[in-house]
């Protein structure tokens, strides 16, 4: 919903009726991750998208008839279903779509949650798309971190208190999926199908060292969707005006504002942590904080070969074990060739993607099977 949020949000505000169509399951090769939305606004306009193209005209139609008659929908669209080809989805994934009715009455949180969601404050939304019993469909319970208030119900407090807990635990590692339980919150029950969506505060890239390089990896990340920092001890090199595709500029020693981060809790495991000094009074500091953290993404650490066999040896002075060393990605980024900083910045953000989603970074062609893990 994040990404319609805005539109969304006006026509909620004039109280005026829209059809949201949200993936909540994917299989096989699916184009759109759980969580993709897409809108039919009252005026007939589509925001958003569910498939990349592929049955947008089925769910657009489906949005309207759900509009219409205010009862909630889950749809499967894909290739094991006749009409697959009809609706367009060939590209041999299966998405499961629910469709809902949002409105004033129907989406009374709907207000907070973009509030939540627009101060940076993680905030989940676990919706019951499945039920045996039709009136609990479209339910849905607004779950925030332990301590912070729980807004609406799904029909009992044993539903409750099982979604809650496992909402949680999804939220604190920004995921989005569907649970199953039984028809009144049995974990080892069937019949109930839960959708979570949690919006965590933006995944964070820290790159260390104020270089032309980091100027091309800030604006990558940015375009990725990080929120980016650039920290260098350096004040005459680390400026805002350098980094413009920057949300913020640090200038600090390294190894300490990672440290205050960390001990801040503002380090968690989406984490990208770019090291780009390749200078050891900098980075050998740096990396004995970076490596040892409990939860991080990534860590990647610019340098040549002989610059990495000296680290590695610096670090091994330092106390960090083998198991610690093999966290760090050094020589930074993907062999594509790269030569300039911005393709030194393509080879960093394509080494991050593979290490997030578990790719082998080899050319699609020359692979066969499913081409999403």
């Amino acid at each position: 919903m994040r990404e319609v949020l805005n539109r969304l949000l006006e026509w909620w505000n004039a109280d005026q009726p829209v059809a949201m169509a949200t993936v909540v399951a994917t299989f096989k090769s699916a184009p759109r991750l759980p969580g993709a939305a897409m809108l039919v606004g009252p005026d007939g306009e589509a925001v958003g998208s569910v498939s990349g193209g592929c049955v947008e005209g089925a769910v657009y139609q489906l949005g309207e008839e759900v509009v219409a008659s205010g009862a909630p929908v889950l749809q499967r669209y894909g290739v094991s279903d006749e009409s697959a080809f009809a609706v367009g989805l060939t590209c041999g994934g299966i998405l499961d779509v629910f469709v809902e009715r949002v409105d004033r009455s129907s989406y009374p949180e709907l207000g907070e949650i973009a509030a939540d969601i627009e101060a940076q404050r993680p905030v989940a939304v676990a919706t019951v798309v499945a039920h045996p019993d039709p009136a609990r469909v479209g339910r849905r319970i607004v779950v925030r971190p332990e301590g912070a208030v729980i807004t609406g119900t799904l029909g009992s407090d044993r539903m409750d208190d099982a979604v809650v807990d496992d909402v949680r635990g999804l939220l604190a590692n920004g995921r989005s999926e569907t649970l199953e339980y039984g028809p009144d919150g049995q974990r080892r029950g069937a019949g109930m199908r839960v959708f979570v969506s949690s919006y965590a505060p933006v995944p964070r890239m820290l790159v260390f060292g104020a270089i032309d390089f980091a100027a091309a990896v800030a604006r990558v990340g940015s375009f990725l969707g990080y929120r980016v920092t650039v920290c260098d001890a350096r004040g005459v090199f680390a400026t805002a005006t350098r980094f413009p595709s920057a949300d913020e500029v640090v200038v600090d020693w390294p190894h300490r504002y990672l440290a205050a981060e960390s001990a801040a809790g503002r380090i968690d495991g989406r984490t990208a942590i770019c090291v780009l000094t390749h200078d050891p009074k900098f980075d050998v500091p740096l990396l004995e904080v970076a490596l040892r953290l409990p939860e991080v993404a990534y860590i990647g650490a610019m340098g040549s070969r002989r610059t990495h066999d000296d680290r590695l040896k610096r670090l091994q002075e330092a106390g960090l074990t083998d198991e610690e060393l093999t966290r760090l990605s050094s020589p930074i980024g993907l062999d594509l060739g790269a030569r300039t900083p911005e393709e030194t910045a393509i080879s960093i953000a394509a080494e991050i993607i593979a290490t997030t989603w578990g790719g082998a970074g080899h050319p699609l062609s020359h692979l066969t099977g499913p081409i999403h893990h």
